[in-house]
């Protein structure tokens, strides 16, 4: 079974026609915007384990996305109606990771692929692994262990990691003076 995972998540109804309203990560908007089927697993706890079947998940046809706020309302050809949202209402909506990365830009990443890289100065002196990865309002923040189990906090910008090798599992960063001491 191909991974899937999870872009967003079904909030509540939006009107009376059976529109849902979606929360999803910020810098997402082209990827929902480009949505044509999607799975879902009514009654499926956000974070709980993933089923190992599709099974018990639904695909639903996606037949038109706007933005309201800060969300997406998504009109799914299958529902039509508030009760039919009240089904799904409080699931994850999952892609396959090869339809997600099919819609990412050229420098845009799963952070799911950035842990566990390598990570080298532009001289190419190994600093460390990246351990995780986390969001401010700004940008994402890599955190790389070093060989001493010390953490480095490091912007994930393209000024200070000029380079992201998915296939050579290797990330370069312009070490400039204080940003890993």
């Amino acid at each position: 079974m191909e991974e899937i995972i999870s872009i967003g998540k079904v909030l509540n109804f939006h009107g009376i026609k059976g529109e849902v309203k979606v929360g999803f990560s910020k810098g997402r908007e082209n990827q929902i915007e480009k949505l044509k089927k999607v799975l879902i697993c009514p009654g499926k706890v956000h974070g709980a384990e993933l089923n190992q079947s599709y099974k018990d998940y639904k695909e639903l046809t996606v037949s038109n996305v706007r933005f309201h706020k800060h969300f997406a309302i998504i009109k799914f050809k299958e529902i039509n109606t508030v009760n039919e949202v009240e089904e799904i209402k409080g699931s994850d909506i999952y892609l396959t990771k090869s339809e997600v990365e099919k819609n990412l830009d050229n420098d845009e990443y799963l952070i799911k692929d950035l842990i566990g890289m390598e990570v080298y100065d532009e001289d190419g002196c190994n600093i460390g692994t990246i351990d995780a990865i986390g969001e401010n309002i700004a940008n994402n923040i890599l955190s790389i262990k070093d060989g001493n189990g010390k953490n480095h906090l490091v912007p994930f910008v393209k000024d200070l990691v000029p380079v992201v090798d998915i296939k050579g599992k290797k990330i370069v960063i312009n070490n400039i003076e204080g940003l890993i001491s």
